[in-house]
Parts: C-alpha cells; structure tokens; sequence
C-alpha cells in the first residue's frame, strides 16, 4: 500500500494478510486496461508507476499488456508477493518506497497509478511527489473496487464484518472532496465498471482474512467469527459459491 511514512500503522497494517490478499482479492476487469492504454495512448516505451502496488493486482493487467510498470510498495510482506507474483514480466520493476517519497528522478513517468490506496497516503504529500516525477503530458489514475452491497448475502457479510471488526474504522476510502482536491484546479474525469467475484468457502474465508481488521486464528472472536461465516456461506451459496458485485471506479486527469 502506498502509505504516507507518518502513519506506520496503516503501513505495516498488512503485513501478516499479504497472502490471502494476493489470493482473495477482486481482481480489475479487463475492460478498463483496454480503455486506460486507449485513452492514455499508452505504449511499450512509457513508464507507468504504480504506487501502493501491494500483491500486484493492478500492475499484472498493465504488464500484460506488454507496459513497462514500476511497482512502489512500502510494506515487506506486501512488496515481496508482488514480486513473486510478477518477476516473470521482463517489463516489471520493484521499489520500496511511499507514494509521498518515491525516489524516482524528476519529469521521469508518463503514468501513475493508485489502486485501493489512496485514501491510506498523504493527499498533499503525495500531490506534490507526483507533480514533480510527471512528465508534461503525465496523468494519474485513481482506482477502486467498492462492493456494491445490493444482495441480502453481501449485507449479511458486511455486517459480519463489521460484527467482527477490531479497531475503529479507517479513513472513508471513496472522498470526492479530498478526490477533487487532488486534482484541482483540472477536471476530473471518471468511468465505473462492473465487476464480480465468484468464492467457494476457502476463498471467502481467505477475503475476509485479509481484511486488516479482520481478528486471525488465536484471537478471541476468531473462531466464533468463524462459525458464522460457516452459517452465512451454507445459507446462500448456489452450488458452492457466492457472489460479490462491485463496481470498479476510475478517477483519472492531469495534475495542473
């Protein structure tokens, strides 16, 4: 995750969940990668950064693509499954660094990418970084999968979720006023997708561990925790899956 360097919590929050992440997270749909090298005339040649990289979930779409992207991941854990996961892209690289400081040389990226992270950095830190490591013509992408939370299933879980949850809550991950501030005084321009994820029981467990609220084996609540996912999961499974709707949001635009 790419996270300001004056909030160690949230840096190190997913240290112990980065293999259920990177196994159990929702992936992006293909369609945005096929709008994104459209829309921003992507090619070989660009360098794409994608900060807060985590287990690679958004980075593996663009390398498919045949892009050269560069990975920042401050967490260990984290960086070290996304590099597990991509070492085999000859256009992939990896660093440890924060969105806030990404080492990278000035007027350098043609592209930068945010997914499921931004609401974790320093907004005006990481403003400013971007500014100066952009080319000209550079933009950067803010992304998010949000549940949709329509069906009776996905309600249940969320509120088992949150039933469970330790802490209090973290900053609200969606913020159009701190998403317009970014941007400012440029437009923003913005694209939903749908999305869907498809979990037998293992896989659903695996998502909600990787929650970084969520209790781990040993915790008090954990096996009661559970239990009722046990209960949920036998209740509105259809052939041993359940079904999770997102949308997958796109914030894009020009840092002026």
């Amino acid at each position: 995750m790419g996270i300001s360097t004056s909030n160690i919590s949230a840096t190190s929050r997913f240290s112990n969940r980065a293999e259920n992440y990177a196994r159990f997270r929702p992936g992006y749909p293909d369609e945005i990668f096929d709008f994104l090298e459209k829309e921003m005339q992507l090619k070989a040649s660009d360098v794409i950064v994608d900060v807060g990289s985590g287990t690679g979930l958004f980075a593996e779409p663009l390398l498919k693509h045949g892009l050269h992207v560069v990975c920042i991941e401050p967490n260990e854990e984290m960086r070290k499954a996304g590099e597990e996961r991509l070492r085999k892209y000859p256009a992939f690289e990896s660093m440890q660094s924060t969105a806030e400081h990404t080492g990278l040389t000035e007027n350098s990226v043609d592209l930068i990418t945010v997914a499921q992270t931004f609401h974790w950095i320093d907004p005006i830190a990481a403003r400013l970084e971007c500014k100066r490591v952009l080319k000209p013509h550079g933009q950067v992408v803010l992304a998010w999968n949000r549940q949709r939370n329509e069906s009776t299933f996905e309600k249940q879980y969320t509120e088992l979720r949150n039933r469970y949850r330790m802490g209090a809550p973290g900053p609200i991950q969606i913020d159009p006023v701190l998403i317009n501030e970014f941007f400012a005084p440029a437009p923003v321009a913005t694209k939903i997708v749908s999305n869907k994820q498809l979990l037998d029981f293992e896989a659903l467990k695996g998502q909600l561990l990787s929650k970084s609220y969520s209790p781990l084996p040993g915790h008090d609540t954990y096996d009661d925790m559970i239990t009722d996912l046990i209960k949920l999961f036998v209740a509105y499974n259809q052939q041993g899956q359940v079904a999770i709707e997102y949308e997958t949001l796109l914030f894009w635009g020009k840092l002026d």
